[in-house]
């Protein structure tokens, strides 16, 4: 735990430098293929630091976070297994490091079903992004199906907290930490569940 305070604080002392939007496209870059915390943090910071950039700095965190996602399908789709099917040893020390096998052969299971959906899910809610961007690449998840589900989430996810920090400014800051992630579970959830409905009536 130590080391991921240390990680966050560091994150943080970006939204203090010149290099603050630099940082966060890398951050979202990063975020989206292997680093364990995501760039709404240092997104916050910079918003509250300069409210009218808010939307400036949502459009440079989504850009970082879906180019990363294509870094991270590369990853699944050309380095993960050798001529021989075997996992290399990049894909073990993921295994070892990032997230386990196991949460790794569930997500197979959740794109057969699901495709589009498992990436815009994963995009907008606090599930690991990084897990389903490399899987996705694993198992050839259609290139601009998986584009377009990246970008409307991650987009829905960045600009949401943009507008809520430009429209509210410093207090919606304890509501974002406490309650963003939840409600981006519920709106995912609604949002999925009345696409269903309207394939089963219609």
């Amino acid at each position: 735990m130590k080391i991921f305070r240390r990680l966050y604080n560091w994150m943080l002392s970006w939204s203090e430098s010149q290099w603050g939007a630099t940082a966060l496209f890398c951050f979202a870059f990063a975020e989206s293929s292997f680093f364990p915390i995501p760039p709404d943090v240092l997104l916050i910071a910079l918003c509250l630091g300069a409210t009218k950039r808010s939307f400036r700095f949502a459009a440079i965190c989504t850009l970082g976070s879906v180019i990363g996602a294509l870094a991270g399908y590369a990853i699944g789709f050309y380095l993960w297994q050798n001529d021989a099917g075997e996992y290399t040893a990049l894909a073990n020390w993921f295994y070892e490091h990032v997230f386990s096998m196991e949460a790794f052969e569930r997500v197979q299971a959740l794109y057969e079903q699901y495709n589009f959906w498992i990436v815009f899910t994963a995009g907008f809610t606090p599930l690991p992004y990084k897990l389903f961007t490399i899987t996705g690449g694993l198992f050839g998840t259609n290139i601009p199906m998986f584009i377009i589900a990246s970008v409307i989430s991650r987009g829905l996810r960045f600009f949401l907290i943009g507008w809520l920090i430009w429209r509210y400014g410093a207090p919606i800051k304890g509501f974002i930490d406490k309650y963003f992630n939840l409600l981006a579970i519920l709106f995912t959830i609604l949002l999925i569940g009345s696409f269903v409905l309207i394939g089963y009536y219609f």
